[in-house]
């Protein structure tokens, strides 16, 4: 009987080579782990962003054993990842922490030591409890939308449209580009050292929207020219890009060369999988099938440059019936995905075999 080569059946082992993963959420409970499992991935991302309206009603034993004020020790990192191990998955990456962990690091505020001090520990923690990636970015307004559209069939999904951008100041004054520049390398030469001594890879999410500047905000990680500059600010094998193909596509980057850029410098590290309809000042999130780039040729695309990480499905349209969390429309990006990789797997085959 041939093996399915999309199936790994040792999950627990290190898999190198590039796959389908699910996240985006904070509570591991059974029943959402199996879900995952059930629909064939072996990897997942936890977004500690935010927490359900009924988080705190859950029963402690599927709660998440962080919290956003308290310390993230090894212990209950380590649970953390069991808890994921337990239904044989991974937990791949831990991402989209609360502002207010580094919040007066990313603006110069007065509590930016203390949070530098505390993110470190994190960090270290992060690594002795072998979860490899920390994903983060460096918009302190957050994300931003304006309204929600429709798609195909009359699925929701939401959009921007940067004129009818409420332009009031988020933190009080007008900051600099030069301000942000400077707050983002002190981070980085003071974070990049312990993120390589712990074994943890670092990885930087794009602003979203990608706009010069929201809220009074400059948003840095806005185009392909400062990523560049943001990669080469502090030079590690442990700094790189968490490629929200989204966002990259709401800038209207020549994709290909994105990710030939920083594929061959290995600074690819996971992938966050969605696509859009128009470019800033105006969009709107559509499915991963629909929208501005051949999703097909993108992921032939990280293939050829030897990407070998996790691709999730990020923001999806929310179908018919669909929860909050949209397991409809994750499981139709999932099974997208999947299917696209067994294709090009066969065509890399067939294409082996004649040769």
């Amino acid at each position: 009987m041939p093996v399915d080569e999309d199936s790994d059946p040792t999950p627990m082992s290190a898999d190198t080579r590039m796959r389908v993963g699910l996240g985006q959420f904070m509570e591991p409970t059974e029943e959402r782990l199996r879900f995952i499992k059930q629909l064939g991935v072996n990897d997942v991302l936890l977004n500690l962003y935010q927490y359900s309206a009924d988080y705190e009603h859950m029963p402690d034993g599927e709660r998440m054993p962080l919290s956003r004020a308290g310390e993230w020790s090894v212990d209950d990192l380590t649970t953390l990842r069991e808890r994921v191990e337990s239904a044989g998955l991974r937990l791949n990456a831990i991402e989209n922490v609360p502002v207010s962990f580094y919040g007066d690091v990313m603006m110069g505020g007065p509590e930016r030591d203390d949070q530098l001090r505390r993110l470190k520990d994190r960090i270290r923690n992060m690594g002795a409890a072998d979860i490899p990636h920390f994903g983060y970015h460096w918009a302190p307004t957050g994300v931003w939308r304006t309204g929600n559209d429709t798609v195909r069939g009359g699925a929701s999904v939401s959009s921007f449209d940067a004129e009818t951008v409420d332009e009031r100041l988020t933190h009080g004054r007008e900051y600099t580009e030069s301000e942000m520049w400077e707050n983002y390398e002190h981070f980085l030469r003071e974070v990049i050292p312990v993120a390589e001594e712990a074994g943890v890879k670092l990885c930087l999410h794009p602003s979203d929207p990608p706009m010069e500047r929201l809220g009074g905000i400059p948003q840095i990680a806005r185009n392909f020219e400062n990523f560049k500059r943001a990669m080469d600010l502090v030079p590690s094998d442990n700094h790189g890009l968490d490629l929200c193909l989204g966002c990259w596509s709401e800038m209207g980057e020549d994709l290909a060369e994105v990710i030939r850029y920083f594929g061959e410098r290995d600074e690819l590290f996971y992938v966050h999988f969605r696509d859009v309809e128009g470019t800033v000042p105006k969009f709107k999130e559509t499915f991963v099938d629909e929208g501005n780039y051949d999703a097909y040729e993108v992921l032939k695309l990280l293939d050829e440059v030897g990407f070998d990480g996790m691709m999730i499905p990020d923001h999806t349209p929310h179908l018919e019936g669909d929860t909050d969390w949209e397991h409809r429309g994750r499981s139709f990006t999932v099974g997208y995905l999947r299917g696209m990789l067994k294709a090009m797997r066969s065509e890399r085959a067939e294409r082996e075999l004649r040769a």
